[in-house]
């Protein structure tokens, strides 16, 4: 059995209380010696004690026994890639020694960090006169939720499991969810010309008791969005819950987490944790037959496959990243340590941006990072609702990666020799890329600080 370590949420939940270790000890009915070894981390929970932990306390079992510890390690691993770092750059030893001594002192430095760059990205950008707005943006805030929870919610999966009595064939979705609709929330679906919603793709009319879908629509991208408002309604007070415990301020923010999350429901709703989780085995993830499979779009399957983080059911690993044609990042989701861009366009060499070049192909590649970590990517572009003729060809491209371990699961990679692959060193964006020489680069990096030379002129204007 894994054992089960405690020790920051437990010296959290003391010190929020205003207890002492021997009034928690007495509570517990075990020695403060023994408090003492769980919040260092050198003993594990005990069932009786993790028991009496929510009797006394009042916690969720899994408020107390949830591991943040990977995903923070890799979130720490990044920020420190920061050339600022250089000189000072604490080992890994040393950040795990953190984590479990001084976890409250790291989430304020990664929150200073990420105001940091906020506020470098928006002078950088901002109009002479105008205020640097240190507020994360509603997608950065959204990220870092779904970032913490490694982007699994259990609660969610476990509504999505009983939303059906008895789960239709996908051909019969739809018509099967505009009737529970009907018959159990009294809410009618009408599909309408696009001329009648001209900026929308589907409305939602609480007064009326009706969904406008759009006829601009695919079928797959129908059915989803009926089950995300099934997913809105029916289970308000279990998102109202999530929301609470992700702790988004900005109401903005929360507005968007609430629609990330209705989207996760009807994922989930869509495509079953453990069938979705044996197809992608079955089939080395193969992102078109599994959207045939479920009846779903490409970029929704590569969503889910972000998703398996299930304790003794976890998928590979993998970063969600979706590009428009300038480069700039519209949707990103992560389990893995690879930074994505929070702001403004991803690395140019990764090969998301060439995608475009051949449409509907999928695109491997293997890139290595400054910090030497390798990966597999694998890009496609997708198709966005047409509205029009001056709408046509509105695309976007998604990129898909995982830890260079994982790419043996990986049916794209089959055909490389994975150990000896040619990797394309990539960055997370030209502002705060440390390398130098690289001839791709479209900003010159704050952190860069070698002198311009006007005798010398280098691959790109910023290296001369």
């Amino acid at each position: 059995m894994q054992k089960t370590f405690i020790g920051p949420h437990l010296r959290r939940l003391r010190r929020e209380r205003g207890e002492t270790q021997a009034q928690m000890a007495r509570t517990l009915g075990i020695s403060t010696s023994y408090v003492n070894l769980l919040e260092n981390n050198e003993r594990s929970v005990s069932v009786p004690v993790l028991l009496k932990l929510m009797e006394a306390y009042g916690v969720d079992w899994r408020a107390v026994t949830e591991d943040e510890g990977a995903t923070r390690l890799a979130d720490l691993r990044a920020v420190l890639q920061d050339p600022i770092f250089e000189d000072a750059r604490p080992d890994l030893s040393e950040l795990r020694a953190a984590l479990d001594h001084s976890p409250a002192l790291l989430d304020s430095f990664l929150t200073l960090y990420r105001a940091f760059q906020s506020a470098t990205e928006e002078l950088g950008s901002a109009e002479p006169g105008a205020g640097a707005r240190l507020v994360a943006p509603p997608e950065a805030a959204v990220h870092d939720v779904f970032r913490r929870h490694r982007n699994h919610f259990p609660e969610l999966e476990e509504a999505a499991a009983a939303f059906w009595e008895r789960p239709p064939p996908p051909d019969e979705i739809y018509g099967h969810a505009k009737r529970r609709l009907r018959d159990r929330l009294g809410i009618a679906t009408r599909l309408v010309p696009v001329e009648e919603l001209p900026d929308a793709l589907r409305f939602f009319d609480e007064a009326r008791g009706e969904i406008l879908l759009s006829q601009a629509l695919d079928h797959p991208n129908r059915v989803f969005q009926l089950i995300h408002v099934a997913g809105l309604v029916e289970h308000h007070d279990l998102l109202d819950r999530l929301l609470d415990r992700c702790g988004i301020a900005d109401a903005q923010g929360a507005a968007r987490c609430r629609v990330e999350l209705a989207n996760y429901f009807a994922a989930a709703v869509l495509m079953p944790y453990e069938t979705f989780l044996e197809e992608a085995r079955a089939s080395k993830y193969d992102m078109d037959h599994i959207a045939t499979r479920f009846g779903v779009s490409f970029e929704q399957a590569c969503h889910r496959a972000t998703t398996l983080s299930r304790d003794g059911a976890h998928g590979v690993p993998f970063f969600f990243l979706r590009v428009d044609k300038a480069g700039n990042v519209t949707k990103r989701f992560n389990a893995t340590n690879f930074h994505l861009a929070e702001h403004g366009g991803a690395c140019p060499r990764l090969d998301v941006h060439t995608s475009f070049r051949t449409p509907g192909r999928i695109v491997p590649q293997f890139v290595e990072m400054p910090d030497r970590s390798q990966f597999f990517v694998f890009s496609r572009t997708v198709d966005r609702p047409t509205f029009a003729r001056h709408t046509q060809d509105i695309r976007l491209a998604v990129a898909m990666g995982c830890a260079i371990e994982h790419a043996g699961e990986i049916g794209y990679a089959e055909g490389f020799r994975v150990a000896g692959a040619q990797m394309t060193p990539v960055g997370i964006n030209c502002r705060i890329c440390p390398r130098a020489n690289c001839d791709q680069r479209a900003h010159h990096a704050a952190i860069l600080a070698r002198p311009v030379d006007a005798r010398r002129r280098g691959a790109t204007r910023y290296d001369g």
